[in-house]
């Protein structure tokens, strides 16, 4: 029987309970606290043979082949300590107070979001996975109802806190819902925070590289943009060093986007991606299997 049917005080969700209740806990210390400990739960990840272990290693392997060895090592090291901290603040991203996640949460940059509102553009922010996503993405819902994404967890109340997303009247759409909703809050002016490098299976994805990689990327971020004429915002986020926040940084929209090309479009998306990951390669989350559908004939790569 799987956990969706089993009822929520089933020792199957003991652990979960212990937990989220560690979690709560966790947001009542200060930041520099939680992130030193973050920091060094971090540095014990790589101690212990994982599948999340395996697969950072993979990823950095494939993206950064110009690191060699030693300097892959080193990402992969800086990249779980800068985990460990992100997963004690997802407390903070489902129960801090408005108040305390805008002192949190700096914005840098934030001219061009402001300036796309002011003059009615629908618009979507181009969110990739970098590890302060959810306390950032809540933070900005925080002041503006938003629309936003997430993926459906088979652990009902793990899944009940991912919905926390929504906590500030934002509209939630599971990735794979129908999209005609959607654009319909679009054009009504919610911003749309948008997480597009995910990997869509098969289907209409097309193969575009990634670090030079193919991988499977989604069409219907250029097709949204185009059926609503929307601004399209890269929007970056960061964990802060020393416990001093998070922040969240606007770049310009992206100019003669999108195209009559869907697969330029995705390139573009990509290379974009790309350059802001390499601003920041330890704080991107390298645990997701991005490469996981390949091209027909090529091998797995996990």
């Amino acid at each position: 029987m799987g956990l969706q049917n089993l009822p929520l005080y089933h020792p199957a969700y003991w652990p979960t309970w212990f937990g989220l209740g560690l979690m709560r806990v966790i947001t009542f210390l200060p930041m520099p606290v939680i992130w030193v400990l973050g920091t060094l739960l971090g540095a014990c990840i790589p101690l212990f043979p994982s599948k999340i272990k395996s697969v950072v290693r993979i990823n950095i392997g494939l993206c950064f082949p110009e690191l060699g060895n030693e300097g892959r090592r080193r990402l992969m090291l800086r990249h779980f300590r800068a985990l460990g901290v992100s997963l004690l603040c997802y407390g903070l991203a489902w129960w801090a107070s408005a108040a305390r996640l805008r002192r949190l949460v700096k914005v840098r940059d934030r001219q061009y979001y402001d300036e796309a509102i002011t003059a009615g553009k629908s618009i979507i922010l181009m969110a990739p996975h970098f590890l302060a996503l959810d306390v950032c993405g809540i933070r900005l819902s925080s002041e503006r109802k938003m629309i936003t994404m997430y993926r459906e967890s088979r652990n009902r109340l793990l899944d009940a806190q991912l919905k926390k997303r929504a906590r500030y009247e934002a509209v939630l759409f599971e990735r794979k819902s129908n999209l005609k909703a959607l654009i319909r809050y679009l054009r009504e002016g919610r911003p749309f925070y948008y997480l597009p490098d995910q990997d869509p299976g098969g289907g209409e994805a097309l193969f575009v590289p990634f670090f030079g990689v193919p991988a499977a990327t989604v069409t219907a971020f250029s097709r949204i943009a185009k059926m609503t004429d929307a601004a399209v915002i890269p929007c970056y986020s960061r964990i802060l060093p020393w416990g001093r926040g998070f922040e969240v940084r606007f770049e310009e929209p992206l100019r003669d986007y999108p195209s009559d090309d869907p697969e330029k479009d995705a390139r573009r998306m990509n290379e974009e991606i790309e350059k802001a990951v390499r601003q920041d390669p330890e704080q991107y989350l390298w645990g997701y299997r991005r490469f996981k559908t390949r091209p027909t004939g090529s091998p797995q790569v996990y």
